[in-house]
Parts: structure tokens; sequence; C-alpha cells
């Protein structure tokens, strides 16, 4: 029995080694000044095509003007090729320079209305409220990508 005790040891040590390999920041790896804003949508399946339809008039719309304002670098919108597969089916993407840029800004918000007018506004709100009924958003992230060494 006591052989086993130093074999245990052992593995536990070799097992917990990788708790002692810890990358270092800007040795290792860098991380981007660029913010990625991820928001996972879940769709009824039979609904997608209908939701594309819907953002396509108001998120989509929206941020191709924050694009052309200089406010975002870019924006994707995925969607999953197995709509019944998991907690979201949809995924919405919005990439800007840095987080500043997601801050509020009244000068960022007025120009944004400007170029967005009040009859989008009110278009946007109406298809909106059609999207309870149809998702869910299921989780908002912000992620910065990682760039190893």
């Amino acid at each position: 029995m006591k052989l086993c005790t130093p074999l245990l040891l052992v593995m536990a040590l070799g097992l917990a080694q990788p708790a002692f390999a810890q990358l270092k920041p800007y040795t290792d790896y860098d991380t981007s000044t660029s913010v990625s804003q991820v928001s996972t949508v879940h769709v009824d399946a039979n609904m997608i095509g209908y939701y594309l339809e819907g953002i396509r008039g108001t998120w989509v719309a929206a941020a191709e003007a924050r694009k052309k304002l200089g406010q975002i670098e870019s924006y994707s919108v995925y969607v999953s090729e197995l709509p019944l597969s998991g907690d979201f089916n949809v995924v919405l993407v919005t990439r800007a320079k840095s987080a500043a840029d997601l801050e509020p800004s009244k000068e960022r918000y007025d120009a944004f209305m400007k170029a967005w007018g009040d009859a989008n506004e009110e278009k946007n709100r109406a298809t909106t409220k059609t999207y309870p009924g149809i998702r869910q958003i299921t989780g908002e992230y912000r992620l910065r990508e990682i760039t190893f060494k």
C-alpha cells in the first residue's frame, strides 16, 4: 500500500502540471484593441427567413448607417445550417475599432439619428414589434481577438 502513495502523488503532480503553465499577455499573446459585439439569437425554425427579412430593414440597415458614419468597422449576420441544433441559430456581430467607440456619445447618437431619420425610426419600431413572437436573444458578448506569438 505504501508503494501506491508515492505513485499517486507523482500522477497527481503530473496532472496538475498544466495549472503551472500560464501564458503571459504581451509576451505570449496580444489582445486586439478592436472589439466585436456579438448577439446570439434563437429564431423559431420556420421563421428564420421572416426574421432575416425583418432585420435587413432594421438591424442591418442601422449597422450599415453606423459603418458609413465610421462608428463601426463592419457587421455580419450568421445563420446555422442546423437551425435546431442548440441554444441559438442566428448570430449578429458588429466590430468596432475600440471599446471607446461603443461608449455612449451624444455626438455619435445625433449623427446616427440624422443619417437614420425619423422614417426609418418609425419603420424600425413597427417591424421589431413582431420579433418577440419569433425569436429570443440568448446571449450578448463583447469579444477581443487573441493573437498568439
